[in-house]
């Protein structure tokens, strides 16, 4: 199993500035190139305080030149609120300027306040990314592309510059539901999923399915999106989980629910879940605790581990976290074990 870091830009407080949300995950991405992480995982969301990136693509330019290592993803590009025939030339720069390091993870949008107000019902979402995923694949891949679908009619034309990456960037797609990760898996594709607060149960089913519905030659690879804070004693691993509720009660509010936003900043929610159902499901712990837990994924056929920490604690905190995981949790599963 390999482990990638999520530069997931959580910003609680907008007084503290969009100068130091960014450098925060800067730093935090130069520390993951140094411990051993595989990669760094970089959000796409508009309008809303939670998973702030609005431009994904820019800031892996940035992580790019600031690294050696890591595999550069984005995790998700929300496709349906791009024109393909735009963004197929931004990835392929993107491409370029990351020297191909930068994988390409794309889905339909999960929150209906960010996709209603940019302009894409709901209701409509899968339906464009399905089309505007085809589409992108072709742009990237083939030269001289026309089209003629629901969303896009146009004449041939051929994205420039062309990707640094032959025939075309890697390319991973995220989904939850079991029957959509098996299907993607089914058509080839690399997957990314993730069972939010979701039981141990839910997360078996999305593997499950993954497992079913890759290759026999058994290159595809399965990436899995969880909160991951190795704490230095249990005090500070009740804090941090303290810290994911009230994220969560924010999420939820974004993720299917109301969307009710003040200045930016998202509400927080009465959860149906408690504290409780949700530390059995996150990995949030001592480091004893946490590889426990991991083992169960390893045992499961995970191939990658996209560890999230940034629900809210203060940097240093964070920092000390990561710390924790490259010393006493990733050597004991990944081959990319040493500080560099």
């Amino acid at each position: 199993m390999e482990f990638n870091h999520f530069l997931s830009s959580y910003y609680p407080d907008p007084s503290i500035g969009g100068k130091k949300l960014y450098d925060d995950m800067l730093e935090q991405a130069i520390f993951a190139d140094q411990g051993g992480y595989s990669g760094v995982s970089i959000p796409e969301h508009h309008l809303v305080n939670i998973l702030l990136n609005p431009a994904p693509l820019t800031f892996a330019v940035k992580v790019a030149d600031h690294t050696m290592n890591l595999d550069i993803v984005t995790s998700i590009v929300v496709l349906p609120i791009h024109d393909m025939r735009s963004y197929a030339g931004e990835v392929a720069m993107a491409d370029i300027l990351t020297n191909g390091r930068l994988v390409l993870g794309v889905g339909k949008g999960a929150f209906g306040y960010e996709m209603e107000r940019l302009g894409v019902p709901m209701a409509e979402t899968q339906e464009r990314f399905t089309e505007s995923l085809e589409v992108l694949n072709l742009l990237l891949s083939q030269e001289e592309v026309g089209y003629e679908g629901k969303y896009y009619q146009f004449e041939p034309i051929t994205i420039m510059p062309r990707p640094y990456t032959k025939p075309m960037p890697r390319l991973m797609v995220a989904v939850m539901a079991p029957e959509k990760i098996y299907n993607a898996a089914k058509q080839g594709f690399q997957v990314q999923t993730t069972a939010l607060a979701g039981d141990h149960q839910m997360m078996m089913d999305q593997v499950q399915a993954f497992h079913e519905g890759k290759s026999a030659d058994g290159q595809q690879k399965l990436s899995l999106l969880r909160a991951c804070y190795v704490a230095k004693d249990k005090d500070d691993a009740r804090r941090a989980l303290e810290f994911n509720y009230s994220y969560f009660e924010r999420f939820d509010n974004a993720f299917g629910g109301p969307g009710s936003v003040k200045n930016g900043c998202l509400e927080a929610l009465p959860r149906k879940q408690t504290i409780e159902e949700l530390a059995a499901n996150v990995l949030i712990g001592t480091a004893d605790e946490v590889n426990e837990k991991i083992q169960v994924y390893s045992n499961l056929g995970i191939d990658e581990l996209i560890c999230n920490l940034n629900f809210g604690l203060p940097q240093k905190e964070a920092m000390a976290a990561m710390e924790r995981m490259v010393t006493d949790v990733i050597p004991n599963f990944s081959q990319c074990n040493v500080i560099r």
